[in-house]
């Protein structure tokens, strides 16, 4: 059995590579008899799926395709795979997508879209996923097999389109969006060749800012690559657009008032269409009912139901219709005309206007650019711009740009320093505290705070203060007086008497010590034999207090402190001495 399946297997790309394997069809394309594969005979399928196309060619982005066809009420027939009849369901992204990427729409046929590739996963289990291949890896591919939709080169302009407005994670690019800046997702980086990202800023975002950040935030280099200010790349730009198609501006007037009226009366064919099946369902739900025998109410409820829900559903199609009517647009008389022919020339005052929506100005942009590279040079400082236009012409521009003068408000470089060294083992809030007690201010004469000191850093790249480190022997006071098991004023005085290694970065930051094995066993529980008391270590040599102290922390005496017991304290080591009757 299993060899007369590998030859059945074997020879389905043979049969495919002829073009005669019968493969099942998508909605809106029937097989006849005979076996050649033909456009739908439903007229109102085959003008939804036109509509389709139609609205992707002006708009450009599938999701806008969605929200026209929600907003117009069309519905889109879809069948499932075995079954020949057809179902109307309201738009969804995932219908508009299966019409766009279908190559059968585009009249070719394919064999070996996809393969099944086998994998392990993280519990070893085998598991299978379909892959979709690029079109160069299809198996069988034969354009022109059959009457389609769209031709297969407005297919192939699909896919890359839909691929376009794909944005890659940490790019920019995409479909047009609402957003001020005029040249998102088609400005590439001339240094490293990826989308630059926008960047609002300003009130209420107004200013746009291209940036290329990417490199330095995936693969850590030590800079961005560059960056630069929308307002006047997006001005040389425009201006040469506008260069080019001030020419046509008259005819693309007229040709888009005539456009309009098109487009309703394909939208008034397309309710008429929706009108005349209902009014089929209904009738056929009439004929039904005229069938039954009336004594059978069983089934006459049931079909009677049926009848009154097919003439509510006329009803309402009816009633969409008498509203598209009734918003038909009135023809232009003769004077509109001419006043449009006169605002047509002057296309410069039709992109400023109110009504022009940012959106609208980046879908003109992108009818005719299809891409700028910008390198930003210093010395001068410039931006040198290439405009790829479709087709493949190219403009090269030079942008003059900002120069960057001296900052009038700039924190001085010895806070700067002093910031630098705190941060190494000091959070951002204790950072603050100590630069206010030192009296300094920021470049605009303001206290610190946690943010005004995290700017500082993050502008002169000066790391945050890492976490502590539980194997480092440098240690916070209270992390010191825990380990030792005394008090943090103990420690203090350990450090003001010498007993314990102490650094400081400047006045009034925290202090920190080293706990080495020398520096723990120095404190004891008790009192070892030969150690005295500040007072009696003195005595017994016969100097001061305070020369005792010096001795110490010149190391020239040995001293620890006791931690426990009514006689804990400081105790110095003097060698013969004796211990008292009551030291005991």
């Amino acid at each position: 059995m299993h060899l007369i399946r590998q030859r059945l297997d074997g020879g389905l790309p043979h049969k495919a590579a002829r073009g005669e394997l019968a493969l099942s069809l998508p909605v809106g394309l029937d097989r006849e008899e005979d076996g050649p594969i033909a456009l739908s005979a439903d007229e109102q399928v085959r003008h939804a799926i036109d509509r389709v196309f139609e609205l992707w060619r002006r708009l450009g982005s599938a999701r806008q395709v969605v929200i026209s066809l929600r907003d117009e009420g069309q519905l889109l027939p879809r069948r499932t795979v075995g079954q020949r009849r057809v179902r109307w369901a309201q738009a969804s992204y995932g219908a508009v997508h299966d019409f766009l990427t279908n190559p059968t729409y585009a009249g070719a046929f394919v064999f070996g879209r996809t393969k099944q590739r086998k994998e392990l996963d993280e519990h070893g289990r085998l598991r299978k996923r379909t892959v979709e291949l690029p079109v160069d890896h299809w198996s069988v591919c034969l354009p022109d097999h059959h009457p389609g939709y769209v031709s297969w080169d407005e297919y192939l302009a699909t896919r890359e389109r839909l691929r376009q407005n794909v944005r890659p994670k940490g790019e920019g690019g995409g479909a047009a969006r609402e957003g001020r800046a005029l040249l998102q997702g088609i400005v590439r980086c001339g240094r490293c060749g990826r989308r630059m990202q926008v960047v609002y800023s300003g009130t209420d975002g107004q200013a746009s800012r291209y940036a290329c950040l990417r490199a330095h935030q995936l693969h850590g280099t030590e800079h961005a690559c560059q960056s630069l200010g929308g307002l006047r790349l997006e001005k040389a730009v425009v201006q040469a657009f506008l260069d080019a198609v001030t020419p046509a501006g008259v005819r693309a007037c007229s040709e888009a008032v005539g456009e309009l009226e098109r487009q309703h009366e394909e939208r008034l064919h397309g309710q008429r269409l929706a009108v005349e099946r209902a009014q089929f369902e209904a009738d056929r739900a009439q004929r039904q009912f005229d069938a039954c025998e009336p004594e059978n109410r069983l089934v006459g409820r049931t079909l009677e139901r049926a009848w009154e829900q097919a003439l509510r559903a006329l009803d309402r199609e009816r009633q969409k219709l008498s509203e598209l009517e009734a918003r038909q647009p009135e023809p232009l008389t003769a004077t509109e005309r001419q006043a449009l022919d006169r605002l047509a020339r002057d296309l410069p005052r039709l992109w400023d206007a109110d009504t022009t929506t940012p959106r609208d100005r980046k879908e003109l942009l992108r009818t005719l650019v299809c891409e700028v590279i910008v390198t930003v040079k210093d010395d001068p400082r410039r931006a040198e711009v290439e405009i790829v236009w479709e087709g493949g012409a190219r403009t090269e521009l030079r942008v003059p740009l900002n120069h960057r003068g001296p900052e009038r408000h700039r924190t001085s470089e010895d806070t700067v320093e002093l910031v630098r060294k705190l941060a190494e083992h000091t959070p951002d809030e204790q950072i603050a505290a100590i630069l206010n007690k030192h009296g300094r201010r920021t470049g605009t004469g303001l206290p610190f705070n946690q943010s005004r000191v995290k700017h500082v850093r993050q502008k002169h790249r000066i790391p945050a203060a890492p976490p502590p480190d539980p194997d480092s022997n440098l240690v916070t006071i209270k992390q010191a007086a825990a380990e030792l098991g005394v008090s943090a004023p103990t420690i203090y005085r350990c450090l003001r008497d010498g007993l314990l290694p102490g650094e400081q970065t400047t006045p009034h930051a925290p202090w920190r010590t080293r706990l080495t094995n020398d520096v723990r066993a120095r404190f004891v529980p008790a009192v070892p034999d030969g150690y005295l008391q500040l007072d009696e270590a003195a005595k017994h040599l016969g100097c001061a207090r305070q020369t005792v102290l010096h001795k110490v922390q010149r190391g020239e005496l040995h001293a620890v402190q006791v931690t426990t017991g009514r006689r804990k304290g400081l105790r110095i080591q003097v060698n013969g001495a004796a211990t008292g009757l009551f030291d005991q």
